[in-house]
Formats: structure tokens, sequence, C-alpha cells
């Protein structure tokens, strides 16, 4: 069974940074990192930055600029480096990957908290 360990949230004032990672238990052979999402209360869940198999970087309009999504290919780590944290930005972040061999078979994160205020 993958797991995804989350970590690196927490409260932040606005203005401030955080830098999330997700560990993968298992090699970039079996598994790759790929996404983070966000979900807000009483808000669906949304796509935050993806990054493809060829390092192209994808991002949420809401975060284009702020936040920076890297991979660590020989760890299998994936991170968001998020700065100028504002509070709509508060969510529990979710990391996904994806079975290497067949993209279709998805794994989640349990998710870490973003708590930004005012």
């Amino acid at each position: 069974q993958v797991q995804l360990v989350e970590s690196g949230g927490g409260l932040v004032e606005a203005g401030g940074s955080l830098r999330l990672s997700c560990a993968a238990s298992a090699t970039r052979r079996a598994v790759t990192v790929t996404a983070w999402y966000r979900q807000a209360p009483g808000k669906q869940r949304e796509l935050v930055a993806a990054v493809d198999r060829n390092e192209r970087r994808n991002y949420a309009d809401s975060v284009k600029g702020r936040f920076t999504i890297s991979r660590d290919n020989t760890k299998n780590i994936l991170y968001l480096q998020m700065n100028n944290l504002q509070p709509e930005d508060t969510a529990v972040y979710y990391c996904k990957a994806y079975k290497t061999w067949d993209p279709q078979l998805e794994f989640w994160g349990q998710g870490t908290q973003v708590t930004v205020s005012s």
C-alpha cells in the first residue's frame, strides 16, 4: 500500500511563507508524486499546482507568482513553496500521486492544514 506523508503546514500571518513536503513510500519507478490540491471549508477540492512527467508545471491562477511546485525525483518527494500567503489560501492541502505505469490509479495523502491569519 502506497503512503504519501505530507508535512510543513501550520499557522502563518498574511504575507508569510510555508513549504509543504510530500514524501512517497515507494520509489519513482512505482509511484509518481505529481500535484497539490486544497480544500477550504464548504468548498470543493481544487488543483493548486501540478508537475507532469516531463517536468512541465501548471498553477491555479490564484497562486501564480506566489507558489512554486518542485519535485525531487531521486527521493520521490514533492514540494510546494508558498510565499506571500493570504487568508484565502487557508485550506487543507493534499498531495496526489499516481502509479507510474498506470496513471489512472491515484493515491492521496492525508492532508496538511494551512491557516493564514489576517
